[in-house]
C-alpha cells in the first residue's frame, strides 16, 4: 500500500529546490562580476550576513509571537553556534576560490557534495544502506550518473552545436571575457572551493541533526546568521584591516551584497532548513549536480559562450542520475510506510477481527 502523492510533500520541495540553484548560480556570477571591481570576499560576506540578519530580525521577532516555538537547550544552542562557524568558513573559502576561479568552476566541484554527504549521512547513521534494499540502490547509483555526468559536462566539450555570438570580440580586461577564461590560481581556487563543499556537506549533515530537536526553521537560520554575522566580521576585520576596502559605493558590490543577504542568505538558507527538515540533507544535496547544467545555460545566454555536445550529453546523464536518486527516496518513504502496516498492533487490527477473537475467548 503507498501513500497517496502529496503536493507539499512531493513536488514542492524539489520545485523550491530547483528555483534555489538557479537563484545562486545567477548570485555567484553577480559576486563574480563584482569582484573584478575590487570587492573583497570577506567584507562581501561579512556585510551580506549583516543585511540577512538585519531583515530577519523582526521578522523572526513577530513569528515567534504567533505560535508556540520549542524551547532551545543548551545543547542546541551551542550546534547552533557550531553550525554558524562551519557555514560562514565555508561561505569565505567559496568566495575566495570564486575570486581566484569561476562560478563555472565552483558548479562543477560543488557536484561532490552529494557524495559527501550521502557517506557522512551513512556514517552518522542518518541514511541506512541496505544492499538488498531497491531505494539504497537506486540512491547510490542515480549519485554515481548525477556526478558522473557533472564531469562530463566538465571535461568534454565535443564539437560545437550553438555560437549565437561567434563573431563577438572581447577585449581583455572585460570582465565577461575574464569568466570565461582560465587564470593562473585556478589550482588555488578549486582547492579553496574542495574545502568549502566539504565544511558544506558538513553544514547539512549538522543542520538536519539540530532540526530533528528543534523544528523551527526560522528561528534556526536567524541564530545561525546571527554567529555567522559576529564570526564573518570578526575574520573580515583581521584578513581586512584596510578601513577603505570596507566602503561600498553606490554600484554593482552594493547590488551583489543586498542580493546575496536578501536572496542567498536569507532566503536560500530558510528553504534548505525547510526542505532538510521535511525531506533530509540526501534528498536536497541530490540536486546539487543541475548547477553544473544551470552554469552552462547562463554560460551561454549571457556570457557568450558556446554550447558544446559534450554539455547537451552531460545535461541529459545528471538528469537521468537525479531521477533515479529522487525515484529511490520516494521508494524508501514507501518503504518505511508498508513495514509499519506489516506489524499491526492492538490497535489497528481491524474490528471484524477483534469481534472474532472475542466471542472466540468468550466460548472458550
Amino acid at each position: 500500500m503507498a501513500r497517496e502523492w502529496s503536493f507539499y510533500r512531493d513536488f514542492l520541495p524539489i520545485l523550491v529546490l530547483l528555483g534555489t540553484e538557479c537563484n545562486d548560480m545567477g548570485l555567484l556570477t553577480l559576486f563574480k562580476v563584482a569582484s573584478l571591481q575590487g570587492l573583497n570576499s570577506y567584507v562581501f560576506v561579512a556585510y551580506a550576513y549583516t543585511v540577512a540578519t538585519t531583515v530577519l530580525l523582526p521578522i523572526t521577532f513577530f513569528h515567534r509571537r504567533s505560535r508556540v516555538v520549542p524551547p532551545l537547550s543548551f545543547s542546541t544552542v551551542s550546534k547552533i553556534v557550531l553550525l554558524g562557524v562551519i557555514g560562514s568558513s565555508s561561505q569565505i573559502l567559496g568566495y575566495a576560490g570564486i575570486s581566484y576561479s569561476s562560478p563555472a568552476l565552483a558548479s562543477s566541484i560543488g557536484n561532490l557534495v552529494p557524495a559527501f554527504t550521502f557517506i557522512l549521512a551513512v556514517m552518522c547513521r542518518m541514511e541506512k544502506l541496505a544492499a538488498k534494499s531497491r531505494s539504497s540502490q537506486a540512491k547510490v547509483m542515480g549519485s554515481i550518473i548525477s556526478i558522473s555526468g557533472a564531469f562530463v559536462l566538465t571535461f568534454y566539450k565535443g564539437p560545437s552545436i550553438f555560437n549565437a555570438h561567434k563573431h563577438v570580440s572581447l577585449s581583455p580586461q572585460d570582465p565577461i571575457n575574464f569568466l570565461k577564461s582560465e587564470d593562473a590560481s585556478w589550482a588555488t581556487g578549486g582547492i579553496l572551493l574542495i574545502a568549502d563543499y566539504i565544511l558544506t556537506s558538513v553544514w547539512y549533515i549538522l543542520e538536519e541533526d539540530i532540526l530533528r530537536v528543534f523544528p523551527e526553521e526560522l528561528t534556526l537560520v536567524l541564530f545561525y546568521n546571527v554567529t555567522a554575522t559576529i564570526f564573518t566580521a570578526t575574520v573580515g576585520l583581521l584578513a581586512v584591516p584596510n578601513a577603505s576596502a570596507w566602503k561600498i559605493g553606490l554600484n554593482v558590490s552594493l547590488i551583489s551584497i543586498v542580493s546575496s543577504g536578501l536572496f542567498g542568505k536569507l532566503m536560500s538558507n530558510v528553504i534548505y532548513a525547510w526542505t532538510l527538515n521535511l525531506k533530509g540533507a540526501v534528498f536536497v544535496t541530490s540536486l546539487r549536480p543541475l548547477q553544473i547544467v544551470i552554469a552552462v545555460a547562463m554560460g551561454v545566454v549571457f556570457l557568450n559562450d558556446t554550447l558544446y555536445i559534450g554539455s547537451v550529453v552531460g545535461a541529459i546523464i545528471v538528469s537521468i542520475g537525479l531521477y533515479v536518486v529522487l525515484w529511490g527516496k520516494a521508494t524508501k518513504e514507501i518503504e518505511e510506510i508498508v513495514g509499519g502496516l506489516e506489524s499491526p498492533t492492538a490497535e489497528n487490527v481491524p474490528l471484524l477481527q477483534n469481534q472474532r477473537t472475542e466471542t472466540s475467548e468468550k466460548n472458550v
